[in-house]
């Protein structure tokens, strides 16, 4: 008997009206739906009037157990859903352990593009993309937290950040803390009724989010770490300056002191804003601390 298919399928973020029609015939078509929520999948099928015969929950707590009943399913031959809450399976959302489970199998596997929180992020944010950093969501403790966001902060590329309300406001203190006062695109309940896309920066976004509850789910599109300016090395002979020397051609030092005060006012410690620099230039500790020694807010 051939084997089902798992057919991993985008549904829309809100808006019913998302969903391909390709994802409405591999629904159709389908014996089994797995789903995060039976409640909210239910919706979406009653809405277009799809009845398969079997709806069960697949999420982050029950995925490996519900993987022995999807894949005996797929072997008997009948075709499965596998959906999210909204957007595209495995994207910061359960899926990645059932379709590895599936393809270790040998199972077929088909993806049903569509709806993606991360995509339409990137298009509404205004940064230009040509590559991008999906982070997803940060560490929901502090300490963790910090430690990401520290990797993070010399990546030149936009950051995407997806964050819950509840703790939302800590995560804009972090990343203000950490990464500077940078510009942030912030796009809130992506294609629902309340929908907001708006340009700001982590620091006005965290002093906003301080003063008023925040609600609904977060996307945060964050400017990439801005280039230092590096020098020409100085021709041989000449007196050798410890900003210039390897592992990097040199880096201008105004540009090293403009962007050590911008972490200063930005709510970094000295310490933090020095490791910040290190990782950015990839220049001796030694060296970055004799550039900024005694430099003013």
């Amino acid at each position: 008997m051939p084997a089902g298919t798992l057919l991993v399928v985008a549904t829309p973020l809100g808006n019913l009206d998302d969903i391909s029609p390709r994802g409405l015939a591999a629904l159709k078509r389908a014996w089994l739906v797995a789903c995060e929520d039976t409640r909210r999948t239910r919706g979406l099928l009653e809405r277009y009037g799809i009845k398969p015969p079997r709806v069960i929950s697949c999420h982050r707590f029950n995925e490996s157990r519900q993987a022995a009943t999807i894949l005996a399913a797929l072997k008997e031959g009948k075709d499965v859903a596998l959906v999210s809450d909204g957007g595209t399976p495995g994207l910061s959302d359960p899926g990645a352990a059932l379709v590895e489970a599936a393809l270790s199998e040998g199972l077929p596997v088909c993806p049903i593009p569509g709806p993606s929180a991360v995509a339409a992020a990137v298009s509404a944010s205004g940064f230009a993309a040509a590559s991008f950093f999906f982070a997803g969501f940060l560490p929901p403790r502090s300490g963790l937290r910090r430690k990401s966001i520290e990797a993070l902060a010399h990546v030149e590329h936009p950051l995407v950040v997806f964050e819950a309300p509840h703790r939302v406001a800590a995560t804009a203190r972090d990343l203000l803390a950490l990464l500077g006062d940078r510009p942030v695109t912030l796009l809130r309940e992506m294609t629902k009724l309340h929908e907001e896309v708006r340009r700001t920066t982590l620091g006005s976004l965290a002093r906003e989010l301080e003063e008023a509850e925040p609600r609904g789910e977060y996307t945060l599109v964050i400017q990439g770490s801005p280039k230092i300016k590096r020098m020409a090395r100085r021709p041989a002979g000449a007196d050798a300056d410890p900003l210039e020397a390897p592992p990097g051609a040199g880096v201008n030092r105004d540009d090293l002191l403009r962007r050590y005060r911008t972490l200063l006012a930005s709510g970094a410690d000295r310490r933090e804003a020095l490791k910040s620099l290190v990782r950015e230039t990839g220049l001796p500790r030694r060296d970055v601390y004799a550039a900024v020694r005694g430099a003013k807010r």
